[in-house]
């Protein structure tokens, strides 16, 4: 089968295309595979760096039109309007079968190119709530793949379907034992897992820092992903510890076998991304989410899924510095409350997600 596969924006819409596009080989060898990203946008380098072959790669023009100012909206409308022209040009040459989508606003010329060539479109929605660019890139659809039953209810009237996340073949093989060897972490002792994605969060950097001395003094100890902007800062501050302190608190800018982490931890504190809906409970991964404050509330939906599972607690961004220290005391001096969060996690396991999306996309290109 031909299949073009887009995404663009962040690591939240294109880990999950590519680790479709890994799915897809694996069931149709012999099949044809292209990617478009947005001209300017990190994908290409995500794209090529992947272990996934492509046939061709495209990209073409493509802006947000939410969030920006009243100048930049008119620039990206301008860009759509060309890379659907692109994007047309891309279909008729690459012909494909069905289109799936993954999000950011390079989608939108893809599927409008995609729907005005009577092309099957499947988009997946990573997190609970849609963004606008996916709601619009809905209406275009024939099927929509979602992580959870939740999603739903943001499209009345269309075919969803429930496949999981769709989590790279790394995340799925890491387990706690290679975790505890690979970060030379003290296997009787409790580990705290602190991530805030590739590029950080300032908030819970400087949270953990200002209650690291207190934690490893309580016999915990932390593994610290700070991202790459307060690398510097956080550094500084990790200097100034004693050797006893800093051998049991360990951190990196970020790492890419972060699945090991995930493993080896008895806690995570986080933000709440799609992410967080299937890593976590792959690796039966009790959370504390706190949810970026400063973006529309596709987070809190996830944190507040996840919390009403019994899974999480979300924690508020500002009551980050009065309350995350007391409430990591009160679930690690609670090992049944903390055992309780790991089953409820790990009942919402699904680790066939690409599996899954990658055959609804086959399907539909037959259909």
């Amino acid at each position: 089968m031909r299949i073009l596969i887009s995404a663009g924006g962040t690591g939240g819409g294109i880990y999950p295309a590519l680790a479709v596009a890994g799915a897809l080989r694996k069931l149709d060898p012999e099949g044809t595979l292209t990617f478009v990203g947005a001209r300017g946008d990190v994908v290409r380098d995500l794209v090529t760096q992947a272990d996934v072959h492509f046939d061709g790669y495209d990209d073409v023009l493509a802006g947000p039109l939410h969030g920006v100012p009243l100048m930049q909206k008119i620039s990206s409308a301008l860009k759509l309007v060309i890379g659907v022209l692109q994007a047309l040009m891309v279909l008729l040459r690459t012909r494909p079968q069905a289109l799936f989508l993954t999000g950011g606003w390079v989608g939108f010329p893809v599927a409008a190119a995609g729907w005005l060539l009577r092309r099957p479109i499947v988009i997946y929605v990573p997190d609970i709530e849609p963004g606008l660019a996916l709601k619009v890139l809905g209406r275009l659809a024939r099927v929509i793949a979602a992580t959870v039953p939740d999603t739903a209810a943001y499209f009345p009237g269309k075919r969803v379907v429930v496949t999981g996340y769709p989590l790279r073949p790394a995340l799925l093989e890491a387990t706690r034992e290679e975790g505890l060897h690979l970060f030379s972490l003290d296997p009787q002792r409790r580990t705290l897992l602190v991530f805030g994605g590739s590029r950080g969060a300032r908030s819970l950097n400087t949270a953990i820092g200002a209650i690291a001395p207190a934690l490893l003094a309580s016999g915990v100890q932390i593994l610290h992903i700070t991202g790459k902007l307060d690398w510097p800062q956080v550094e500084a501050r990790h200097a100034t510890l004693d050797s006893t302190q800093r051998a049991f608190y360990q951190i990196f800018p970020y790492r890419a076998d972060i699945g090991y982490a995930f493993a080896a931890a008895d806690l995570v504190v986080s933000r709440a991304g799609a992410s967080s809906l299937a890593e976590y409970p792959q690796h039966a991964l009790p959370a504390i989410l706190v949810p970026y404050p400063y973006a529309w509330r596709y987070q809190k939906v996830n944190a507040d899924y996840l919390a009403g599972q019994g899974a999480g607690i979300r924690l508020e961004d500002e009551r980050l510095a009065d309350d995350l220290l007391p409430l990591l005391r009160d679930l690690f001096a609670d090992p049944a409350r903390l055992a309780a969060m790991r089953d409820a996690m790990a009942a919402l396991k699904r680790s066939d997600g690409a599996e899954a999306i990658a055959q609804l996309v086959l399907d539909t290109a037959r259909s």
